[in-house]
């Protein structure tokens, strides 16, 4: 967690002291967080990840990876991808992923005849 914290706040670009009064506390609290001296009670989790706009399980290192498989949320039908304010229909994701593929394909293509 103490990287994450520290990576998340440096590409905001904000101090520790912003960062903490961003969260209401104290500056050596925020920074025993990031050192590893002190541990965040759940409600502070909870409150640093919203502020970083991330999940808990991210904080924790609980998610191997910080990217979304598309494909995992046309087979779970649960997802909140929108473009232009309006939630993506399951065809809608299929027709993304199928061009994302063909798009892919045809770079390879053209990458092998160069």
């Amino acid at each position: 967690m103490l990287e994450r914290l520290s990576v998340l706040r440096k590409e905001r670009k904000w101090s520790l002291q912003e960062t903490a009064d961003k969260l209401g506390i104290a500056k050596s609290t925020y920074a025993g967080y990031e050192s590893g001296y002190r541990e965040p009670s759940l409600h502070s989790l909870l409150q640093i990840a919203r502020l970083f706009d991330t999940t808990v399980d991210y904080l924790l290192g609980a998610e191997k990876d910080d990217f979304i498989e598309i494909t995992n949320l046309i087979k779970s039908h649960s997802h909140s991808l929108s473009i232009d304010g309006v939630l993506l229909s399951a065809d809608e994701l299929i027709d993304f992923v199928s061009f994302v593929r063909v798009k892919r394909m045809l770079r390879a293509e053209e990458m092998e005849e160069a």
